[in-house]
């Protein structure tokens, strides 16, 4: 349906170099598969005015979040992972820089004194308080480990919250480097033979990266957002298909669903996630997201005649079942977005289309059909250039599974991607 529009290359952004794409906080955590935040700038300028509602129900990192309130609107946002929910939090939280400074001193003069000749008694009282989870020691040494913890548990000492999610979020950065987790690798694999990365001296430079993207973020907002930053954002750690908003009240909704194989991502996230006491086992972690083979249901009703017939040509088996419960749950999310949008406010959807043993998985077409059915119009299909997200960029093309770049026959995985412009009538209750 969409295979004759032409890609618009405005919407590329490519004149944007990896220092304008993570300008102010957007660069306080390598997050997988955002996107840019020049696109969500220009779609809230475009469709919403200041003092509107933006919503994101899968805020991720809080892109979209953070640019409603560079541009003075209210952002809303949710999302189910509780490291996303820590760090478009932190973002989207300006901190007076000289707290930030004296903490950072205190933290590193008191980190220095626990492991110059304390290490044994810091390292005890952090076993005290921590939770070390299995998984730790597959990722980490014994020696990174002792340090990292130390380093969370002075953390963790912190009495103020907002300063306190500032350092777990540079924590959380990196934990990657400090692992045997194959530094260039998105997939899970190890390295036994990665040089060992000092935690204090990674830690410090990567806080003192942010405390200047922090420093960026209060000069940029105006003083209005800065001084009521809870009231121009609510974001919360639950379900796409239960927004904290109130019926007809939001002008905007800019979204990136997570793709079908959204459980993918959770396998990213696993390092911080253990060590915040997130994450007991990765299978039921993956089960909260949206699309999860795992969950039992009964035969559940698509509206769309185009994803009824994706999943019968896939067939009964687990892949068949992740797209059906994929679109079943997006149509969820959809009527969740008709009822928070004011009549004619319109609902931004970035998504691409992807292929599973031969069978195309239409994204964008169904959404299309799904929100049309709900009461949504097509107010315009843009189509895009994909830039370089943190994901894999191929896929095998019989499990369709992420897969490295070693074979010809595989191909790309997004290649483009369409923004969904749909606007809201009034023709179905909700």
């Amino acid at each position: 349906m969409f295979d004759q529009i032409l890609i618009d290359k405005s919407w590329s952004f490519s004149e944007y170099s990896p220092k304008d794409t993570s300008y102010v906080t957007h660069s306080y955590y390598t997050y997988p598969a955002k996107f840019i935040p020049q696109l969500a700038s220009r779609l809230i300028l475009a469709h919403s005015q200041e003092g509107e509602m933006v919503i994101d129900p899968f805020m991720g990192s809080g892109t979209t979040i953070l640019e409603s309130l560079v541009h003075q609107r209210v952002g809303i946002g949710t999302d189910i992972n509780e490291i996303a929910y820590l760090v478009a939090k932190t973002k989207t939280t300006p901190i007076k820089s000289s707290d930030l400074t004296q903490e950072l001193f205190s933290l590193e003069m008191d980190l220095k004194n626990l492991t110059n000749g304390r290490k044994e008694y810091a390292w005890e009282k952090a076993c005290q308080k921590l939770y070390f989870h299995e998984r730790i020691d597959y990722w980490y040494k014994s020696s990174q480990k002792e340090n990292l913890a130390i380093l969370l548990y002075r953390i963790l000492e912190i009495e103020d919250e907002s300063i306190k999610n500032f350092f777990l979020v540079a924590f959380a950065q990196i934990l990657k480097t400090c692992s045997i987790w194959l530094q260039k690798s998105i997939k899970p694999t190890r390295d036994l033979k990665k040089k060992d990365y000092d935690v204090l001296t990674t830690f410090l430079r990567q806080a003192k990266k942010m405390l200047k993207k922090n420093e960026a973020l209060c000069q940029i907002l105006s003083p209005q957002v800065a001084e009521n930053v809870e009231h121009f954002r609510k974001i919360a750690c639950q379900d796409a298909r239960n927004l904290p908003c109130q019926n007809e009240m939001a002008s905007l909704i800019v979204t990136s669903p997570p793709y079908v194989t959204s459980y993918e991502y959770a396998d990213l996230h696993q390092l911080p996630l253990y060590w915040l006491g997130h994450l007991e086992e990765l299978a039921q972690f993956r089960k909260k997201f949206i699309g999860s083979s795992a969950a039992q249901r009964e035969e559940v009703e698509l509206h769309s005649n185009l994803a009824t017939a994706i999943v019968s040509k896939l067939g009964n088996n687990k892949k068949g079942r992740e797209v059906r419960n994929y679109f079943a749950d997006m149509y969820e999310v959809f009527k969740e977005m008709y009822r928070v949008l004011k009549p004619q406010g319109k609902a931004c959807i970035v998504i691409g289309n992807t292929n599973f043993r031969g069978v195309e998985i239409q994204n964008a077409e169904v959404f299309v059909e799904q929100m049309q059915q709900i009461g949504f119009q097509i107010f315009d299909v843009v189509k895009r250039e994909i830039p370089s997200k943190m994901l894999p960029s191929t896929r095998d093309s019989q499990t369709g599974q992420f897969a490295k770049a070693t074979d010809a026959n595989l191909k790309l995985a997004y290649p483009t991607e369409y923004i969904l412009i749909m606007q809201k009538s009034n023709k179905y209750e909700y």
